[in-house]
């Protein structure tokens, strides 16, 4: 029994000892890891999915970015994947915290775009689509939709002189001018917001609201919205509830604008004084009798010439004239200084507040008072969520900005509300609710007048009070251009109030296919109330009063779409959208003009009633305009290698005449992605993606200035009364009315066809993507005001003609340069070049006449009156060519053209010019013969350059550039015509500051002070190269740790700054202010900070 029971006893401790072991082992090969899981900007990311590779052992990221697995492999290696972002397999290899940074995938976070109606992946494109993400230059704090569109490929965002400013903004081309119409925004492209036709200003849609861009550029693309598309389509979408708890977003920024750039005025007064003596010694420029050199002073009969030096600072006179002898020229007050003087030979008067200035050197800076740095805030809050049935996305925003003028401010309240909701599996319903109020308009300064007063006219008097003329009232004319005088005595409330609203709803039907219905009312009010006060002084109580104006507008769109989409064998991918869709607009405004109000204004625009009936006026003016379309696309792919695309949309517009409302709108694109072949696998380590496309479309345009413009109207004529007596015999005046427009029941829609061929490429993992693309586009039809001969009594009828052709290609270009663990270097590049030209106008001809005066063929005509010429750019250049500057050794040759020197030469052709019988030149003639193309005023080059950087993952730096190359300009500032209309010899007007020609000073950069043209060709302007490239934006943003924002209970903190319009090269505009905007320009400088909770 003892051997047994030992026997047992040993068996149960081996036993015991192999279960402990085993279970020591499985202990060991177990093991428990946690970790935080982020994107590149430092956000928690939710829902991410970990995965332990091989096995179905797994977890998701927690609401605030954590997880924790158990492995059951000491060899175990982790999978971490999230949508639009590359997966992630980190070894475990002993580790028991692992953080992981997850990394955009570009090729996925594309992969979705709005096409319209609907949306499709990126790969079965076969349209010209681009995508912008705004997320991606949060950095930049772009304050318009513009700021994020730039730099976009074959998208123009304009830069005029007014987009500087507080409110900002910028007109877009894209590809190019369509049509030589340009009036109701004919050549700008379609917006869409959240599906639907956007009709109100893009400043309505606050940038920190926008989730994503897409651009629409080819006609195959566009053709769904054809009736509008043919300049190209903008879709923005807004964002929208992210699954996980709610996300407070909190952002603020404030910051300064200057100004960047502008035609300076004479900055310091020697400089505006020297000015005025080279402006007086100008007419006294002639040949020395003795030395035979052009020189001052040397003019025959003109008074001064024996007095030379007349107009010299006395304290700059040369050897050859002592001051007693300058002295000597006038006769002055006893004991009258020097400087007085001197001051009154250059148009100073005795007696007045401007010379005693001067005297005591107490000047105004009036540029410096025109000027501030402008202050900025923008502040805005977002709340976004989702659930099972529901997501959301509320935010307000503040925005008010101070321009570089003391004269722009701008302010905006914008709140949005974005709702959808799973009512059940198969029905959805969703709202978008967009407000703005908005003030949009100051009390405007005339800023030539007012900088240009004299620096040592007055501001103020003696009193501190804003003087009304700063002359004073003691020369010849009044100066009236005080604006902070001017002011005092003038009210302004001005702005505009909207709803922007779309509704929707979706029901997935059996069989793959969805319904949707959207419609889209909106609702903006309009007032602008100014009053100006019959209190200012010196002025006429008729021209005093008050403008009431209010307007308001209601629009509505709606479409009903209906969707199939289905995959056959995993290969065949059909998609099939029906879209019917309708649209009106209502337009209502009433406008008072009350002026001299009895027997007070002191009520200000308050009241309107008491005003002279015999100098008031009233207008009202409404308008109504309706659409409706059907439209059909079949899309259809093979294997993800071949896609197919093809659309018909028929459109109707009440706006066009009687005969024509309807038009058709084809289109069609294939694709090949042929790195999807079979025999392109072993490049496939190369160049992973590879897609040809061509496409087709013809799209259409509708803008017109007025909804009538087909129709005959009738208008008030002219401003002639005629008599009408009642049947008690009062006589009544009134206006007659007269016809105003001829009618044309023909008037149809303009038409754009185009042709687009690109190449979508990804090499090396996608680290170095691009698109290369050419297009032609012929827009036909053209809607355009065709000259009609006096007997008709109208000037122009509205019709269709003409034909416009653009081509081009462009280059879009991306690389991941540096993807280390501490530092990543991306770029990219964008280059467009755009051809123009005008093929065909009103179809006239005229003879061609060789060098004998024989006909030998004819043309089309060119339109001279408005600057077109067939086989031109629509900004064709052509006028006369100044190709220099008459020097002072070329006094005869320069009299041959009625000129002197320091006058700009002008090209001649001599086929005109008038000889005597021995063939000696008697005339210099100047006609339309005599002017030459010279280029066009478009850029037709564009290019952008983007830099980013990311440090130690949390710290950010970007770098934008962009240019635009080969356009011109005619400038006449050039001719120095200083005086206009007695400025210099009534007014003592400050200038703008320039390097002119003198005898002293025989430069070719701008010509003498006064210049002129030869006689047929005096006005005479110089051409400019425009070229640029501007250093858009430098942009710094540093997210602080996590350890650091936990212990305040915030997810993510945020700061950043930027600078906006930081520098700018110019090749040729030397003087003239911002190449871009042709004169001012702003610089932003901006400091953010953003909180997420």
């Amino acid at each position: 029994m003892k051997n047994k029971k030992e026997g047992f006893t040993f068996r149960v401790g081996l036993f015991l000892l192999l279960v402990t072991f085993c279970l020591g082992t499985v202990q060991a090969q177990s093991s428990k890891i946690t970790g935080y899981v982020k994107d590149q900007s430092g956000e928690p990311l939710i829902g991410v999915n970990v995965m332990e590779k091989g096995t179905t052992n797994g977890t998701v990221t927690d609401l605030n970015g954590f997880y924790s697995i158990v492995v059951k492999a000491s060899n175990a290696v982790l999978n971490f994947s999230y949508i639009g972002y590359k997966n992630q397999e980190i070894s475990v290899a002993g580790k028991k915290l692992i953080d992981v940074t997850m990394k955009d995938d570009s090729e996925t976070l594309d992969e979705v775009v709005v096409v319209g109606y609907g949306t499709m992946r990126k790969k079965d494109l076969t349209g010209s689509v681009v995508q912008v993400r705004p997320d991606k230059i949060a950095n930049e704090n772009p304050k318009t939709v513009q700021d994020i569109l730039r730099g976009t490929p074959g998208l123009v965002v304009g830069y005029g002189e007014g987009d500087t400013g507080a409110k900002g903004g910028g007109e877009m081309k894209i590809r190019g001018q369509r049509s030589v119409y340009t009036d109701g925004g004919h050549n700008n492209p379609l917006i869409i917001l959240d599906g639907m036709f956007f009709q109100g200003e893009l400043s309505e849609i606050n940038p920190d609201d926008i989730g994503q861009i897409d651009v629409l550029k080819d006609a195959s693309a566009a053709a769904v919205y054809g009736a509008q598309a043919a300049n190209g389509v903008i879709i923005i979408t807004t964002k929208k509830g992210k699954k996980g708890k709610p996300v407070v977003n909190f952002t603020a920024s404030v910051g300064l604008t200057q100004k960047a750039a502008y035609r300076d005025r004479w900055q310091t007064t020697d400089e505006y004084l020297q000015h005025y003596v080279d402006w007086k010694e100008k007419n006294t420029y002639g040949v020395n009798a003795e030395t035979g050199e052009y020189a001052a002073y040397s003019r025959p009969g003109n008074e001064y010439t024996s007095k030379p030096e007349y107009f010299r600072n006395p304290n700059n006179l040369s050897d050859a004239v002592s001051l007693e002898q300058w002295r000597n020229y006038s006769t002055n007050r006893e004991g009258e200084s020097d400087l007085s003087i001197w001051a009154r030979r250059l148009g100073f008067r005795y007696d007045t507040a401007l010379l005693d200035n001067l005297l005591s050197g107490k000047t105004v800076d009036w540029q410096d008072e025109a000027f501030r740095l402008g202050f900025n805030q923008d502040y805005n809050v977002s709340i976004s969520g989702a659930g099972d049935k529901v997501d959301y996305y509320m935010s307000l925003g503040y925005l008010r900005n101070e321009g570089a003028f003391v004269d722009d401010t701008y302010r905006a309240i914008r709140a949005n509300l974005k709702l959808n909701a799973k009512v059940t599996n198969w029905f959805e319903v969703g709202a978008n609710i967009n407000f703005q109020d908005r003030s949009d308009g100051e009390i405007g300064m005339d800023k030539g007048g007012f900088m240009e007063n004299s620096p040592y006219a007055m501001l103020k008097d003696e009193n501190g009070n804003y003087t009304q003329d700063p002359l004073m009232y003691q020369y010849d004319r009044a100066n009236e251009t005080n604006w902070y005088f001017e002011k005092q005595y003038i009210q302004l409330e001005k702005g505009y109030t909207t709803l922007n609203t779309i509704f929707n709803a979706k029901v997935k039907l059996p069989f793959n296919i969805t319904y949707q219905f959207n419609i889209a009312p909106r609702f903006q009010f309009f007032y602008d109330r100014y009053f100006t006060s019959a209190e200012r002084p010196n002025s006429n109580p008729n021209d005093r009063g008050t403008n009431r104006e209010q307007a308001k507008r209601f629009n509505w769109s709606l479409n009903n779409t209906i969707t199939w989409d289905q995959t056959f064998a995993n290969k065949h991918h059909v998609i099939l959208t029906f879209v019917q869709e309708a649209e009106e607009r209502q337009y209502w405004s009433d406008r008072i003009e009350a002026r001299n109000i009895l027997p007070s204004d002191a009520l200000g625009f308050h009241n309107t009633q008491n005003g002279d009936k015999s100098v008031s006026t009233f207008r009202t003016d409404d308008n109504h305009q309706t659409a409706d379309a059907l439209m059909a696309r079949a899309f259809y792919s093979y294997d993800d290698r071949y896609m197919v695309t093809g659309t018909i949309r028929r459109d109707g517009y009440s706006a066009f005449g009687a005969n024509n409302p309807y038009a058709w709108f084809p289109s069609g694109g294939i694709a090949w992605s042929f790195t999807n072949e079979d025999f392109f696998q072993k490049y496939a380590h190369i160049m992973n993606s590879g897609k040809l496309r061509v496409s087709y479309g013809k799209n259409g345009n509708r803008s017109l200035e007025n909804p009538y413009e087909a129709l005959a109207n009738l208008y008030p004529g002219g401003g002639k009364m005629q008599g009408y007596i009642t049947s008690s015999g009062d006589l009544y005046l009134m206006r007659y009315l007269m016809a105003q427009r001829m009618k044309n029941p023909n008037l149809q829609w303009e038409k754009t066809q185009s042709w687009n061929f690109a190449l979508d490429f990804g090499f090396l993992n996608d680290r170095i993507t691009g698109t290369l693309e050419y297009y032609r586009m012929s827009t036909k039809d053209m809607i355009m005001r065709q000259p009609l001969s006096n007997f008709t009594g109208f000037e122009n009828i509205t019709t269709n003609l003409g034909q416009v052709d653009n081509s081009g290609f462009e280059v879009a270009l991306n690389t991941l340069n540096i993807d280390k663990k501490n530092f990543q270097w991306s770029s990219s590049f964008s280059l467009s070049y755009n051809k123009n030209r005008i093929k065909h106008l009103f179809g006239d001809r005229q003879d061609i006449v060789d060098a004998t005066g024989s006909v030998v063929g004819s043309r089309e005509a060119d339109y001279v009156a408005a600057g077109w010429f067939i086989d031109k750019p629509i900004s064709a250049i052509w006028d006369y060519k100044v190709t220099g500057i008459w020097q002072k050794d070329e006094v005869e040759e320069a009299k041959k053209y009625g000129q002197v020197p320091g006058d700009p030469k002008v090209w001649n052709n001599p086929a005109n010019d008038q000889y005597d019988a021995d063939g000696n030149l008697v005339k210099v003639v100047y006609n339309n013969d005599d002017k030459v193309f010279q280029g066009q005023t478009a850029a037709p080059v564009t290019w952008a350059l983007r830099n980013d950087f990311t440090l130690w993952k949390d710290l950010t730096l970007s770098v934008n550039i962009y240019s635009r190359m080969g356009h011109k300009s005619l400038e006449s500032m050039y001719l120095n015509n200083d005086d206009d209309g007695g400025g210099m010899t009534y007014r003592l007007v400050n200038k703008n500051a320039k390097e002119y020609w003198t005898v002293d000073n025989p430069t070719n950069k701008y010509a003498r002070i006064e210049a002129q043209g030869p006689e047929g060709a005096k006005g005479a302007r110089r051409l400019y190269n425009r070229s640029f490239i501007r250093l858009e934006n430098i942009s710094v943003g540093y997210t602080l740790p996590r350890a650091w924002t936990e212990k305040i209970q915030i997810d993510r903190v945020k700061v950043y700054g930027s600078v906006r319009n930081a520098a700018v090269w110019a090749k040729d505009w030397e003087g003239y202010g911002d190449p871009e905007t042709g004169n001012f320009a702003s610089r932003i400088w901006t400091l953010g900070l953003n909180l997420t909770f």
